[in-house]
């Protein structure tokens, strides 16, 4: 099945199926309409003769649509217009703007994560931040592709931003120069004979370019690679796919993922070796790194090599969205589509990742990260979205925090991680050990 990823600089990329329904087939699913419908018909002939000033009837069908999506869940909308161009412009990978993951919380703006190496990164937002004016001007109480469109713009440009932060008792304004926002989907290096991949979004054939990457990294080291770290963190998801193919590229065996539906006869199993045959590591030790901006694919791929036993997962816990939108266009030309909510999907060992996400083998603090402890306190996940589909299990996401338990080994200050030349703590570690993994191989 085709997948498309979505809007990812105006809200968490999920995992969708592309599913070919026209205006005609949508009449075949269910010609009954419930009477309630009945009232919206009265609603909007008084709107039409009595509300002051003309409407526009096609204005008010959009905002129908609108609303009746919007009431179901966070991740269901109605696309069309400006928001239809942004989402073609995100498939072919590259657009002018900020380069930030934002949601609607309660009226209000709020950050999910800035893109890794992108403008907003580099002008100092952060995860948990609320956007309340953008040159000045209020969008507080108005529409999220709005705020969007605004923030997006010709590369050079700046815009300034207001922003609340906990933590701080005023708003403060950050300018932002907008750029070319062009994320490399794959990237690789050999480090300390460690390859480390980093997959920044799941949109076409990820899997052959980690697969490409494997074999390269291989070739630097000589045939002496140690191990492998695939890097999933502040990776918003996208193709499903490509999750499966990618989880395919490094188990032999078993499930990868299942989704279900509302009816049965719509559940659907991915298992290994559908995609590529073998273990493209050759069994070498693999670590998988998230944190709470990997979501969707992203948890796909590390809940699957989970349950495999083929990888560490190492980090934070994910985002916690366990659910697939499929994408249906309404007229020929597809410039208006529904998404919505179809299904959940589950590890191979059965478990949902709604609200709760990826729970690592070892939980990692990001210690380079001189607010790690305030950062830990604003993160976004998809519990904190209202009307957030509730696990089924009756899972409660926010014990899973109050229980964390700090670790004796993380105790290391920014400071004193800065002075030993250390920028990225998460990823340290988890090279380290790979060594010890390596090293305690080579002893048996």
């Amino acid at each position: 099945m085709k997948t498309l990823p979505l809007l990812r600089a105006a809200l968490l990329t999920g995992v969708v199926a592309l599913l070919p329904a026209t205006t005609a087939g949508l009449a075949a699913i269910d010609s009954r309409t419930s009477g309630g419908f009945e009232r919206l018909e009265t609603v909007y002939r008084l709107v039409r003769q009595y509300y002051v000033e003309q409407t526009d009837d096609a204005k008010l069908e959009e905002g129908a649509i609108d609303g009746m999506l919007s009431s179901l869940d966070p991740h269901s909308s109605y696309l069309s217009g400006a928001t239809m161009q942004r989402l073609n412009t995100m498939i072919d990978g590259e657009y002018s703007g900020l380069g930030l993951s934002v949601v609607m919380d309660d009226g209000a703006v709020k950050v999910v994560a800035p893109m890794r190496g992108s403008p907003a990164e580099a002008a100092g937002v952060k995860a948990g931040d609320f956007i309340t004016h953008l040159d000045g001007k209020l969008i507080y109480g108005g529409e999220l592709d709005d705020a969007v469109s605004q923030m997006r713009g010709e590369a050079g440009t700046k815009i300034r931003l207001t922003i609340f932060r906990s933590g701080r008792e005023q708003p403060f304004d950050v300018t932002v120069t907008r750029g070319t926002i062009k994320l490399e989907a794959v990237t690789w290096e050999l480090k300390e004979g460690v390859g480390v991949i980093t997959v920044n979004e799941f949109s076409h054939d990820i899997a052959a370019e980690v697969n490409k990457g494997v074999l390269d990294l291989k070739r630097q080291a000589g045939g002496n690679l140690e191990g492998l770290i695939l890097d999933l963190r502040q990776n918003p998801g996208g193709e499903l796919g490509e999750a499966v193919a990618l989880s395919d590229l490094f188990v032999t065996q078993g499930d990868i993922v299942s989704q279900r539906g509302r009816n049965k006869s719509e559940d659907e199993y991915f298992k290994a070796e559908s995609v590529f045959p073998g273990d493209a590591a050759k069994g070498l030790p693999l670590i998988v790194l998230i944190d709470a901006g990997s979501a969707s694919a992203s948890e796909i791929v590390a809940g699957a090599l989970q349950d495999l036993h083929r990888a560490l997962i190492m980090g934070e816990r994910s985002f916690g969205k366990g659910s697939v939108q499929s994408l249906f266009f309404l007229d020929r030309k597809r410039s208006s589509a529904v998404k919505i909510t179809t299904a959940r999907y589950y590890t191979p060992l059965g478990r949902s990742v709604q609200e709760g996400g990826i729970i690592p083998d070892i939980r990692v603090p990001q210690l380079s990260d001189p607010d790690v402890r305030r950062r830990a306190e604003l993160t976004v996940r998809e519990s904190d979205l209202r009307r957030h589909l509730v696990n089924e299990a009756g899972l409660d996401d926010k014990k899973l925090e109050s229980d964390r338990q700090e670790d004796p080994r993380f105790k290391l200050s920014a400071d004193e991680l800065k002075a030993k030349g250390i920028k990225d703590y998460q990823l340290f570690y988890a090279i380290q050990t790979v060594h010890r993994t390596a090293v305690r191989g080579r002893r048996r």
